[in-house]
């Protein structure tokens, strides 16, 4: 993976909110995978190979009277990425308990410090899925769980949950280069307990777990919720991101028919993170 060829496309946007976040969220629905905002606006980055000249043609805040949003885009290679982050990368903390920072920060005073490399992986916690993800987290009892962490992007959120206790995790991601990155990073933070496995859906044939984490984006999510009901185990839960306020209703239709329940909901700008039980 170490040639592959993705294009970054750079928006400059007025005014930033909440321009920047239906623009990202648009944006990742289109097959963007990462995403650095910036004081103008926000960078995004989509593999070369999913690209085509009329990708931004149904990204509707782009023709919105309300915003204006101009891009311009290049190729970037894949090792370009640190020196991306780097420049852009800064460390956050979420709920003055748990810290995600890169290999080049200090170490701050918090209870759980996550040390990611992010490269060109999606989930640094900056991102408001992400975040919401981690404080679902912080909020229920991993300890001596069974954890499945779907679309792990860096793998942050399979780390803290082993962190704050859970017994056994896997991370699944379909893309090479987020399982690659996962397992550096489950090394990097001296992680015992998390099996990284590259690959979809069909991986969780057979599997049973307490706790399904999957931050990946809606359709993905309505497509695959049977797999992830069939493996919860009794009493299990069930946390999801990756779509907006407005989707609420379609994902909570999918999950009741699965005989899920809704337990919880946690909003952070456009965006929003559930809570299921069954």
């Amino acid at each position: 993976m170490s040639n592959t060829i993705y294009i970054g496309y750079n928006f400059k946007v007025k005014p930033l909110q909440p321009a920047t976040e239906i623009l990202i969220a648009e944006l990742g629905y289109a097959g963007f995978e990462s995403f650095v905002e910036t004081e103008e606006g926000v960078t995004a980055y989509i593999q070369k190979d999913e690209w085509n000249e009329t990708i931004l043609d149904d990204i509707y805040i782009l023709s919105s009277d309300e915003f204006e949003i101009t891009s311009e885009f290049s190729e970037i290679e894949q090792t370009n990425w640190n020196e991306e982050w780097e420049k852009n990368f800064n460390p956050i903390i979420v709920d003055n308990l748990v810290s995600v920072r890169a290999p080049f920060h200090e170490k701050p005073d918090t209870k759980y410090d996550l040390i990611i490399e992010p490269k060109m992986s999606f989930g640094t916690g900056h991102h408001e899925t992400t975040h919401m993800m981690i404080q679902h987290i912080l909020n229920n009892d991993f300890k001596g769980k069974s954890v499945l962490d779907m679309g792990c992007g860096t793998g942050v959120l399979a780390i803290l949950a082993e962190k704050v206790g859970a017994a056994k995790l896997d991370a699944i991601d379909i893309d090479n280069w987020c399982y690659l990155n996962s397992l550096e990073n489950v090394e990097r933070n001296d992680c015992h307990n998390i099996s990284v496995y590259e690959g979809d859906v069909k991986l969780l044939e057979g599997k049973k777990y307490d706790s399904i984490i999957a931050n990946i984006n809606r359709n993905i999510l309505l497509a695959d919720i049977k797999s992830y009901a069939k493996c919860l185990n009794v009493n299990g839960s069930l946390f999801l991101s990756g779509f907006y306020q407005e989707d609420i209703p379609i994902i909570e239709e999918e999950c009741n028919k699965q005989m899920l329940k809704l337990e919880k909901t946690i909003q952070k700008g456009l965006w929003v993170s559930l809570k299921f039980i069954n």
